[in-house]
């Protein structure tokens, strides 16, 4: 099935279970809210916490905690004990957005001033550094065993996310990506973290060592299609309902997916069209963006994204077979894959 290309029919039924879906995404955000804003993040020195405070506040669908309350509720019935692992995986995030927006010199993040524009790239260094300390002290509402999973887990994700973010800086003065090498990058840098955060739910929950590993590779696979469909929309989405500027990464010379397949089949001409445009810094990027657009269409690059979001989204459905779980648990995952899935395309 392409879960990219709807007939009306599938349509009306999408639309239906994922209201039902939606209701139970709001409940487990409204929670998680709840028990975030329930948290006193500032003390002293306040120069070290209120850019903490400042940062959890800035707003956010919450998915990835969202994702550790789901996969606590499949298990065990009860989100609810899975809320501190569920701020961990908040927190964490976050962290990796403050000491990102450093690196990239960005001025915004959510429509607001970022941590190091707002401050300075000092006080973001440490208030960054702070929040990593402070992830790790949520895993110790738990007890000796299910900390110790939840720690090795984080540990060996929180390195993974820092190799991914090397690679995708090494990969903008390198001219030989392979798309194989892209795929693992966007692997450490986006899915693992996803994947963690199903799998801290799974831990916290206590099931089985085999329940809690397909919920990782299920979250893995789901995560590596997010991402390519994110550099799908970054170029062909709606600006309305994107919520990035369109063709960010033309802007900024990323080579993702679609330049890189793009780059592997087109002609020579056109190979050197792209490699010209992805060198330049430009004031005015219209005609970078609407030349590059024009040539990945050429070659239906948008089409070829398509068919890699599919494989790995029927990836992550083929794990969900061998879960020991009720029918009904495993098609709210895939509904929750598909809702992931289908954002305006």
């Amino acid at each position: 099935m392409n879960y990219l290309t709807f007939h009306s029919y599938d349509k009306f039924l999408y639309i239906i279970f994922t209201k039902k879906l939606k209701v139970n995404i709001l409940h487990y955000q409204k929670e998680f809210l709840n028990y975030l804003e329930s948290k006193n993040w500032i003390a002293e020195p306040k120069n070290l916490y209120e850019p903490i405070d400042y940062i959890l506040k800035l707003g956010g669908k919450r998915i990835r905690p969202v994702l550790t309350l789901m996969a606590a509720d499949i298990f065990s019935g009860d989100f609810k004990k899975a809320l501190p692992a569920a701020l961990a995986v908040e927190v964490f995030h976050n962290f990796t957005l403050v000491h990102d927006d450093i690196m990239d010199a960005a001025p915004l993040r959510r429509g607001k001033a970022t941590v190091h524009e707002q401050w300075d790239t000092n006080t973001g260094i440490l208030s960054g550094d702070a929040m990593l300390i402070l992830a790790y002290q949520y895993f110790e509402n738990y007890d000796p065993v299910v900390f110790q999973k939840l720690a090795i887990l984080f540990s060996k994700t929180a390195l993974e996310v820092c190799d991914g973010q090397q690679l995708d800086v090494d990969f903008e003065t390198r001219n030989d990506v392979t798309i194989p090498e892209y795929i693992n990058m966007i692997r450490l840098k986006t899915s693992v973290l996803v994947a963690a955060a199903l799998q801290m739910g799974a831990i916290v929950a206590e099931t089985s060592e085999e329940n809690a590993q397909l919920m990782y590779d299920f979250g893995l696979n789901l995560g590596l299609a997010f991402q390519l469909q994110d550099d799908y929309l970054d170029t062909f989405g709606d600006p309305e309902t994107f919520g990035k500027q369109i063709a960010g990464d033309i802007i900024e010379n990323k080579k993702t997916f679609l330049f890189l397949k793009c780059m592997a089949i087109a002609n020579e001409e056109d190979q050197q069209k792209l490699a010209f445009f992805f060198k330049q810094k430009l004031e005015d990027n219209s005609i970078k963006i609407a030349e590059v657009t024009r040539i990945f269409e050429l070659y239906e690059i948008p089409a070829l994204v398509k068919e890699q979001i599919n494989k790995y989204t029927e990836k992550a459905f083929e794990t969900l077979e061998g879960m020991k779980i009720d029918t009904e648990s495993k098609q709210n995952l895939k509904n929750f894959g598909l809702w992931l899935m289908n954002r305006s395309v």
